[in-house]
């Protein structure tokens, strides 16, 4: 048995295989005693002393601890105990109907959930509130233990053995107290009882450690299974349950709750262990003294109530306001151009700050009942003493307190103070975790999305031919009624029929809000169906309406999980004219894209989102209007190249959803819809005959005429996309049977492409090798965009500890400070007192003396003593804590005005996840952690202070041994301390990516859902929490690593201190011995704890630090202007604007994008911007609002040199309607008028101007209709409005519209623009424009190409030059010619060859 301990198992091959290149761990094949003393471990150690660790130094998980073996084995318990809880609902379902509670028409039709994973809701939207109540969700504690039941029984076993060790100590000491009194003991025997102590203590010490590593263990795999699971059902929750969650409650859920099940679980023992601690305690110390015992337990269970209620009572409420908080950041991160552009920022940080101050008040209560708390239970053994020695005195004149009685009763009493300690903490944990534990099974059991959409694979055989059912439509849509939400009481689409056969090509129009975007999501099953049926035949393709970007290579959103083919990758950056752009990014389509697209253009993004779409090489491709974002050439030729009966999707069947009237001529079905009907369709040729198409005759009328002098212009124009596909045609596919298989077969041309490659010539090979040179450079391993999360290596400096006793302020640490040691100095003195007296009782026992010691005196002075120390004890804690809260304010105060106050480019250069983190789980550990550790820390230090002491004040010698000790102390916390310090880093860096990655997929779950790549972005999701798991574990491991070490030089303590002890018989006596032994039993779990406790303190001091760094963020330019400088009151008076050689960048050493620009603006002008994609459109308005500041040259509004202004007096004098509307959850008046400047009358004035005022009256609350987070519960087209609606309250006289109109419909749009002319006539209009037809009637047009002015002038002297930029953007748009006509009727068509 010896030797099978110190005996390596063979390392398995599978093993080997498993884990591939990684660095596999040695602990599955290390021995029985390496394992005990984790041995295997001290590789790792010596490399973290040597340099920083990275993760590729650390070992891989085992195979049972990674996702792939967890994540099945939970999956298959819970959706079991799904099934089986779904069927109970559906029984209670039935029996309400059965009552003859009859559901509505629309109830009977809806499907009841059949999903093993989704629960049936209805019963408590219904309001049955009995039916919910009667049936509770399953349980996951319960899985949870199924699923670890081994390792938990075994973890159990080992904490019970080392728990009865412990009790060894009492009963030894009494053996060596009885030895000092008895001089007739020979001294082996002194010495043997010493060595007895030893060996109880460590083997406790290492089986104990052994039972932590092994509870760990389960912890990490409990957050692997939970994490999974919770990003499961984030991708599957319906409509109605995601309304009701918000990002940063689901982020809350994974980064909160599922760590507090981490946390109980090593702590779960003390269930079962704390009442057996304390029985044996209360068994032995009745022994030792009898009855009298029982006063202490009276006082035990007296505060254990008092202790319960206070740990009910902290942190009660903090849970919601904490998610209410990282909700409203998470927001503000989203729409901080936004902020910055309106000079909003002042309102938002109240808003977040209204918050933070009443969490703050939460934390203060919680505070000043942690300190009551505290008091008690270090109180507790000696009040328990006091009461159970003056019982033990006074309940018999007998009784005498001896040293063996004193200090054995003593030892007991300290083992008490273990248990009882913990269950304070242990009820706060279990409060907590109760409360995680509801919200995430009312998570886990939220309602799933129902998929209504019968696929054609799901469709069963022809049971007469066994053959497949062969369908005339692709897709087929009959009497459907769809809703967003069951309880509304009106369905979002009504009376729904489409039948699409293959190839069609279907459009969709109708105003904002008509329900075009919702006809295409019920079409990939993200609605509820009410009643109706849908089929679709074949797998989809989806462009979102606000394009989603991944935090990748522009490669990697395009090709988005599909295998990388190259001739049809070219083709699609070609068709999606996406090549200029490539040449223009710094790596090409290698570049990182930030996140939400962060460094892309509307019309990148775009056009990105359509060539995914084309790449993935679908059946049916539903695009929600796709073509808004990008200029109206480019809109053109995309239509041509991609969309249009020649492009890309020709044998495709497609559904487009429109505001670009001028596309519907080549469509096969128009589909026109208002509130969520189909008022009418028909080919454009019926729809032109029945009349319903009066709008948009007009805009069409010019077709033919248009159509020859585009052809002209084509052939002239030296088009970089038109000769791309000439190349492509004539080189690639010059073959009659390619063009045959391309034009005329049953495949798309993107399949042609695909099975077609045989055919590419060498010419083709050619440019492929050009393309590879310029922008498939091997992949670059570090980020460019974002960047690696910085990690601070090496110690944590003073400074930052300095930078968090400021936050607290000095006078609370010097009070905390000196309460703290007059505590310890207390409880030193009435344990001499305690000795002193017990040793007068021997003496007096043992010289048989009669004479009556003044007992009262000694009983009165030790409980002055005692209550001394814990007046101290509450003094010092009380100021701590209450510090800790003026930490709490003083840290996230400046932490979030830097935020706000720094510059859009560390916003794009940082992920918002990043952000996220430090607002959330950086700033619960500055609340809830730091100060206990200080707290915990500083009392370590003064208790082995003390115990050191007491053993030298009772034997001299034992002064010899402290320095080798203390050596071999500093050597394992030199190792410990630098790989720990390393490992929490690592761990803190790998947790961001997390919540990134669920942040980023909640955003995209739609896309995510369309495209069938919900495993996909699971098994990302597993890889990410594998990283992080991998971190954390090997960070426990490094805990029980330094404990095992630790514990080992504490019981040498115990053993030296009895040694010297034993040796020393003849001049110790009794007492002292008792005191010095007793002491020192302490010291183990005191070195230990305090060194765990230095660890946490550094790792837990790094969120201050994470936090300072971002505090100490280079801010932008000043809010308010210098008194000398500041602006004329009612400025800018006129709006005329100078543009002085001004030049520009977006990040210092980044290359110019605007180069020596010069323009003179006249006041009331109204001025169009244009350009290709990248000409610096959108530089010039950020440059406007010194979004971006001037590397040469000068803006000058009104005869005012905005380089001079604060930023705040420019942007709020200026106006701006962004291209992407961004709201805010708060009321629809926050949304308009945060600073609250405005009375209802102007508020209901601005919004009649901008066409909402009937949809504000549509709501009860009207202009307190609650809007959620990013505006989700009204249409992109309505948040644009929303937008209007605030400029026309500021009405100031220099207006900026960045594409504004993109996502509204024609009407709409003629109504925007009508609605400026008269509103704003007085004002300067600067418009970038992508629609053509809007800046006709402008005075003069600015022609941006490459970061210059091009041409400036009228529109009519530009169309007049046929060699003009202008021209030739009109011409490939098809407008028409004639300057100085109204929008309304401006004709714009899209000509494609036959």
């Amino acid at each position: 048995m010896v030797l099978f301990s110190f005996s390596k198992k063979k390392a398995s091959k599978d093993r080997h295989k498993q884990v591939g290149n990684a660095k596999i761990s040695p602990e599955k094949s290390a021995s029985f005693l390496n394992r005990l003393t984790i041995w295997w471990f001290n590789a790792v150690c010596l490399l973290g002393k040597k340099k920083p660790l990275e993760v590729s130094d650390l070992y891989s998980l085992n195979k049972d601890d990674l996702s792939s073996t967890l994540v099945p084995r939970w999956n298959r318990l819970w959706e079991k105990a799904m099934k089986g809880y779904n069927a109970k609902r559906q029984i209670a379902e039935d029996a309400k109907c059965l009552q003859g509670d009859s559901p509505s028409p629309y109830e009977i039709e809806a499907p009841l959930h059949e999903s093993s994973k989704t629960p049936l809701l209805k019963a408590s939207e219904n309001g049955n509130k009995s039916t919910s109540k009667q049936i509770s969700p399953p349980s996951i504690i319960l899985r949870l233990l199924i699923l670890f039941k081994w390792d938990i029984i075994l973890a159990n076993v080992v904490k019970c053995v080392s728990d009865l060790l412990t009790f060894a100590n009492p009963l030894v000491l009494k053996g060596l107290i009885t030895f000092t009194q008895d001089v007739r003991f020979p001294i082996w025997y002194g010495v043997f009882l010493a060595v007895i102590m030893f060996v109880a203590s460590e083997l406790s010490s290492l089986l104990l450690n052994q039972y932590y590593y092994l509870m760990y263990r389960v912890g990490t795999r409990i957050q692997t299974c939970l994490t999974a699971a919770v990003y499961q059902k984030t991708l599957s929750l319906s409509s109605v349950a995601r309304r009701d969650k918000t990002v940063g409650e689901i982020v809350n859920l994974m980064a909160l709750d599922i760590d507090r099940f981490q946390t109980i679980t090593p702590q779960s023992h003390q269930y079962w262990s704390t009442p057996m601690q304390i029985a044996l305690s209360l068994f032995f110390l009745w022994n030792q003294i009898g009855i009298s015992v029982m006063s202490g337990v009276a006082i035990m269970l007296l505060l254990l109530p008092i202790n319960f209620l206070f740990t009910m009572k902290i942190r009660k409420y903090q849970m919601g306001l904490k998610d209410e908080r990282t909700k409203m950041v998470n927001e503000v991160l989203n729409g901080i151009k936004v902020i910055k552009l309106y000079a909003w920022e002042v309102p938002m940080e109240e808003v977040i700050t209204t918050l933070r101050d009443r969490e703050i008040a939460y934390i203060q209560k919680g505070a000043f009942l942690r300190s009551l708390s505290d008091m008690l239970n270090s109180a507790s053994p000696f009040l328990v003493a006091l009461s159970t020695f003056a019982t033990f005195i006074f309940i018999d004149e007998k009784n005498v307190l001896t040293p063996e009685i004193a200090f054995v009763s003593l030892t007991l009493f300290n083992q008490l103070r273990t248990p009882m300690g913990t269950v304070a903490e242990l009820v706060a944990q279990t409060v907590q975790v109760i409360v995680s534990n509801r919200r995430l099974k009312q998570f886990l059991v939220a309602e799933e999305l129902n998929d209504y959409v019968v696929k054609t694979a799901a469709v069963p055989k022809d049971p007469r031919t066994n053959l497949e059912t062969i369908f005339e439509y692709e897709i087929e849509v009959s009497n459907a009624s769809m809703t967003w939400d069951r309880n509304e009481p009106q369905p979002t689409l009504k009376d729904i029929n489409l039948r699409a056969t293959k190839g069609d090509l279907i459009a969709i129009v109708g105003k904002v809000g008509s329900g075009k975007s919702s006809f295409l999501m019920s079409l990939l099953g993200e609605m509820e169906k009410m009643s109706g049926h849908v089929r679709v035949d074949g797998n989809i393709a989806y462009v979102p309406q606000q394009p989603w970007m991944q935090n990748q290579t522009v490669r990697q959103n395009i090709t988005f999980g599909a295998d990388y083919d190259e001739i049809l990758y070219l083709r699609v950056l070609d068709q999606c004219c996406l090549h200029p752009d490539m040449a223009m990014l710094s790596m090409g389509d290698q570049t990182e894209i930030g996140e939400k697209g962060i460094n892309l253009s509307g019309g990148q993004k775009a056009r990105i989102s359509l060539a995914r779409a084309v790449y993935q090489n679908r059946d049916i491709y539903l695009l929600d209007d796709p073509l808004s974002a990008v200029d109206s050439h480019v809109g053109a030729q995309l239509f041509e190249n991609v969309i249009g009966p020649n492009g890309l999707l020709k044998n495709k069947t497609r559904i487009l959803v429109t505001h670009e009237l001028s596309y519907l001529k080549y469509t096969d079905l128009i589909i026109i819809m208002d509130d969520g009907r189909i008022v009418n369709e028909g080919s454009y040729a019926e729809l032109m005959k029945t009349g319903a198409f009066e709008q948009l005759i007009e805009e069409c009328k010019n077709e033919q005429e248009l159509f020859a002098q585009r052809q002209i212009v084509l052939e002239k124009e030296e088009d970089v996309y038109a000769s791309d596909d000439e190349s492509l045609s004539d080189d690639t596919f010059g073959d009659d049977h390619v063009d045959n298989l391309l034009g005329t077969s049953h495949m798309s041309t993107v399949s042609g492409i695909i099975s077609q490659r045989r055919f590419s010539t060498s010419r083709f090979k050619r440019r492929l090798s050009t393309h590879r040179e310029s922008c498939s450079e091997p992949l670059i391993a570090h980020r460019q965009l974002t960047g690696v999360e910085r990690v601070q290596t090496g110690r944590v400096k003073l400074d930052v500890y300095t930078k968090y006793f400021e936050a607290m302020g000095y006078s609370f640490s010097l009070l905390f400070a000196f309460g703290l040691i007059a505590s310890t100095v207390a409880a030193m003195a009435r344990n001499v007192w305690l000795a002193d007296w017990s040793n007068d009782n021997s003496m007096v026992a043992e010289m048989d003396k009669t004479k009556p010691q003044p007992v009262l005196l000694r009983l009165e002075v030790y409980a002055l003593i005692g209550f001394a120390e814990e007046f101290f004890t509450f003094f010092g804690m009380g100021s701590l804590l209450f510090g800790g809260v003026a930490a709490s304010r003083n840290l996230h105060a400046p932490f979030l005005h830097a935020i706000f106050r720094a510059p859009m480019r560390f916003f794009d250069t940082t992920p918002f996840g990043r952000i996220l983190n430090r607002f959330g789980k950086d700033i619960e550990t500055v609340d809830m952690l730091l100060p206990y550790n200080i707290e915990f820390f500083a009392h370590c230090i003064l208790q082995v202070a003390s115990t050191l002491l007491i053993i030298i004040y009772s034997t001299p010698i034992f002064g010899v041994v402290i320095l080798p000790l203390a050596l071999f102390y500093a050597i394992v916390l030199r190792y410990y301390i630098a790989t720990s310090r390393q490992l929490k880093r690592l761990e803190s860096i790998t947790r961001s990516p997390i919540y990134s990655h669920l942040s980023e997929s909640i955003n995209g779950a739609s896309t995510i859902h369309a495209y069938n790549l919900v495993p996909k972005f699971c098994r990302l999701s597993e890889q990410k929490v594998d990283s992080h798991v991998q971190c954390r574990y090997l960070n426990y491991v490094a805990n029980r690593w330094l404990s095992v070490r630790l514990e080992f030089i504490g019981n040498c303590v115990v053993l030296f201190a009895a040694l010297f002890a034993v040796l020393a018989r003849e001049t110790t006596s009794a007492g002292i011995l008792g005191l010095s032994v007793s002491y020192s039993l302490n010291i183990t779990f005191v070195l230990n704890f305090a060194v765990r406790q230095i660890s946490k303190l550094e790792t837990n001091i790094v969120s201050v630090e994470r936090v300072k760094e971002y505090t100490e963020t280079t801010p932008e330019a000043e809010w308010e202007s210098k008194p000398e400088n500041k602006p004329p009151k009612n400025w800018p008076s006129e709006g005329r604007i100078n543009i002085i050689d001004y030049s520009t960048r977006y990040r210092p050493g980044l290359d110019l994008v605007v180069k020596k620009l010069n323009a003179e603006i006249n006041a009331h002008e109204k001025i169009g911007i244009v350009g290709r994609t990248g000409a610096g459109k959108s530089s010039v308005t950020l440059a406007l609002f010194r979004m971006i500041e001037p590397a040469d040259g000068k803006i000058v509004i009104d005869g005012v040199n905005i380089s001079n202004l604060g930023l705040h007096d420019l942007r709020s004098n200026l106006t701006i309607i962004p291209q992407d509307p961004v709201l805010f959850s708060g009321s629809l008046r926050f949304n308009l008028d945060p600073f609250n400047r405005y009375c209802d009358n102007e508020i209901w004035s601005a919004l009649e101007h901008a066409n909402l005022k009937e949809f504000a009256y549509s709501h009860p609350g009207k202009l307190e209709h609650e809007i959620t987070e990013g505006g989700a519960n009204i249409s992109v087209g309505q948040r644009q409005l929303v937008c209007l609606a605030r400029a026309l309250l500021r009405k100031s006289k220099v207006l900026v519209l960045d594409e504004a109109t993109a996502a509204v419909d024609m009407n709409t749009d003629a109504l925007i623009q009508k609605t400026i002319r008269e509103q704003f006539k007085d004002s300067t209009v600067l418009t970038i424009a992508h629609r053509l037809n809007t800046i006709m009637d402008y005075d003069r047009i600015i022609v941006l190409d490459g970061g210059r002015v091009k041409e400036f002038d009228s529109p009519a002297n530009l169309m007049a030059n046929k060699e003009s930029i202008f021209y030739s953007l009109v011409k490939t748009a098809n407008h028409d010619v004639s300057p100085k006509s109204s929008p309304a009727s401006s004709t714009k068509s899209i000509s494609i060859e036959p």
